[in-house]
């Protein structure tokens, strides 16, 4: 499989960025993946690999890139319960400075860059998150309606910026949850807001979930939630996105 180690122009500088793709020829369809808050590592540019290997054009940026290169802080092999906090306490600046405005100036850059590479084909984009990926692809998808055709987001905060963003959706939406993250009343509130706001979608709590079970170098891992994940978001892409 294929994979390079890439530089995105933004307005703010160059975002390093890792791409995974088919190693056949033809042009594929574009995903642009939004890792979780510990960035890209190992267990992602591995999912990152695997989405490819079902003929999608992955690209992966550094979402922290104002910071320097990924990693951007150094993390251990396994991110375990007890060097978690430490983790997180290095990161959270980052994450707070990691402001609306940027999120989507960033956007513009990374889809238009996408969107461009030679090897992606042309028509509509996918956007996939993970934890504060997951709120990343949706202020994706709704300021960029016309080009993002389907959006999934897995155990992140997917709901933060309420119904107004919600209303400018028109992707087709899947919203994997963790089951320490929502209650099944703050599931149906969230469901009721998708609803109102007109969005395609179909979102549920992944049973027996803690925060983060799709990032195999955690203790929040759970294989099956991760096989449930590549269930739902598969189908999703083929029937979005053209080729797929």
């Amino acid at each position: 499989m294929p994979a390079k180690r890439l530089q995105i122009p933004t307005p703010d500088g160059q975002a390093d960025a890792f791409a995974a793709f088919p190693d056949h020829g033809e042009r594929h369809p574009g995903v642009l993946m939004y890792a979780d808050g510990f960035g890209i590592r190992p267990a992602l540019t591995e999912m990152a690999r695997e989405l490819a290997g079902h003929g999608y054009y992955v690209l992966v940026p550094n979402l922290f890139y104002r910071h320097g290169p990924a990693p951007v802080i150094e993390l251990p092999e396994h991110i375990g319960e007890e060097v978690r906090p430490a983790v997180f306490a290095r990161l959270m600046p980052l994450i707070e400075a990691h402001t609306t405005e940027r999120v989507l100036r960033d956007a513009d850059a990374y889809l238009r860059f996408l969107t461009a590479r030679p090897e992606v084909s042309t028509g509509p984009v996918a956007v996939t998150g993970y934890c504060i990926g997951g709120l990343l692809a949706m202020r994706t998808a709704a300021a960029r309606p016309g080009q993002v055709a389907a959006v999934a987001g897995f155990h992140g905060p997917v709901g933060a910026d309420g119904p107004d963003s919600l209303a400018k959706i028109t992707a087709q939406v899947h919203l994997g949850h963790a089951e320490s993250d929502l209650t099944p009343e703050a599931l149906g509130e969230l469901n009721q807001a998708l609803d109102a706001a007109g969005v395609d979608h179909t979102s549920e709590i992944y049973p027996g979930t803690a925060h983060g079970f799709t990032m195999a170098d955690t203790d929040a891992f759970h294989p099956a939630a991760l096989q449930r994940h590549w269930d739902r978001l598969l189908p999703l892409l083929g029937r979005t996105l053209t080729n797929g």
